[in-house]
């Protein structure tokens, strides 16, 4: 399990926590190499621990941290290199969507981190051949994500959606005087790119 188990003992072991369960396709034993590693968490104190959670994790670098979003749960969003996901959701503390992203210098680092953890939830998805899923998420995306950074077409792809992303943001990064880490879409892009997800394999994985 790796990195995936070294985050639920961590969560596990603050104070507030009453249990991590493994939970989705790596639980239920059909999930790919690219499938997230989902954990509920049960908590007492949810305040406490989502206080806690950034400093919990950040002695294993995550190059994504954020709460979700779309998410109907809290849930705690995390991408480590390789790339895994590891979501940690907490099913007890319900939440509302958010409106779409308003885009300005102070949140393109949280929409870029948006964007690459949806391609790479979304590749996973597209790997065990669920297309209508991926296209309902385009969909989702272009709505919440692409059309404020004024992307107004609905991309037909994955690759088309990273594509129109990057211009997107390259040109933002431009007005705004600075540019953002490029660890996230160097772990993500290529895998949006991959035609054909079996060909790849996380690093420290045996062949």
């Amino acid at each position: 399990m790796g990195i995936a188990e070294d985050i639920a003992g961590v969560v596990l072991a603050h104070p507030s926590v009453r249990e991590v369960e493994l939970i989705g396709s790596r639980a239920r034993g059909h999930a790919t190499e690219l499938s997230d590693w989902d954990f509920h968490v049960a908590a007492e104190d949810f305040g406490h621990v989502a206080a806690d959670l950034p400093d919990l994790v950040a002695p294993y670098d995550p190059i994504a941290a954020q709460w979700d979003p779309l998410g109907d749960y809290e849930s705690y969003l995390l991408i480590f290199t390789g790339p895994a996901k590891v979501d940690l959701i907490f099913p007890d503390v319900p939440r509302s969507w958010n409106p779409p992203w308003r885009v300005g210098p102070d949140t393109l680092a949280a929409v870029d981190a948006h964007f690459w953890d949806w391609s790479l939830w979304l590749v996973s998805k597209r790997r065990r051949g669920m297309t209508d899923r991926v296209r309902g998420e385009l969909l989702k995306m272009s709505g919440h994500l692409l059309e404020p950074l004024g992307i107004a077409a609905v991309p037909r792809s994955l690759e088309e959606a990273a594509a129109r992303y990057v211009r997107a943001r390259d040109r933002l990064e431009r007005r705004y005087g600075f540019r953002l880490s490029r660890r996230l879409e160097e772990e993500v892009l290529p895998l949006v790119r991959a035609s054909d997800g079996d060909h790849y394999r996380p690093s420290g994985l045996p062949s």
